[in-house]
């Protein structure tokens, strides 16, 4: 994986020093100051989490597609979704894997793998591996509610 910084991954250039990644969807800070509200902006721009066990989506099923809440990209669905007990939306599989970033994350004297919205860069949570859960890919996608917008299916 590449190294990380707060916001964004980056490499190291010869000739350029360091760049960051680019996103289809990027925006001064203070336009998503603008759009987001003060909790949203702190986990979906600043890499926060929501409490556990008090997230919209957290026991919700509802059938549908689960989107970026900062850019609406299509993220997961509902049928990916999954108990885990752990207080967050789980999820064992992205809609497609081009949806989301994995970055490491080195926060907090651990490492795990940070997972972002592919378009914008924002902070969706974090994805877990080898926990035992049976599902399809034994990986638990642990997702902020306030990350994501759900979309029920139609019918």
């Amino acid at each position: 994986m590449s190294p990380t910084s707060a916001r964004g991954s980056w490499t190291v250039s010869r000739s350029k020093g360091l760049s960051f990644m680019s996103y289809d969807v990027e925006k001064p800070d203070e336009e998503w100051r603008a759009e987001l509200n003060p909790a949203e902006y702190a986990v979906l721009r600043q890499a926060g989490t929501e409490p556990a066990f008090v997230g919209e989506y957290t026991d919700t099923k509802t059938k549908g597609v689960y989107s970026c809440r900062a850019c609406s990209a299509e993220l997961f669905t509902s049928n990916e979704k999954f108990e885990s007990h752990c207080g967050w939306p789980s999820f064992y599989d992205p809609k497609d894997t081009d949806a989301v970033e994995l970055i490491q994350d080195r926060s907090h004297g651990m490492v795990r793998t940070e997972v972002r919205c592919a378009r914008c860069g924002s902070h969706l949570g974090h994805v877990f591996e080898g926990e035992g859960y049976a599902t399809p890919t034994d990986q638990r996608y642990c997702i902020n509610s306030i990350s994501l917008r759900l979309t029920p299916d139609e019918g």
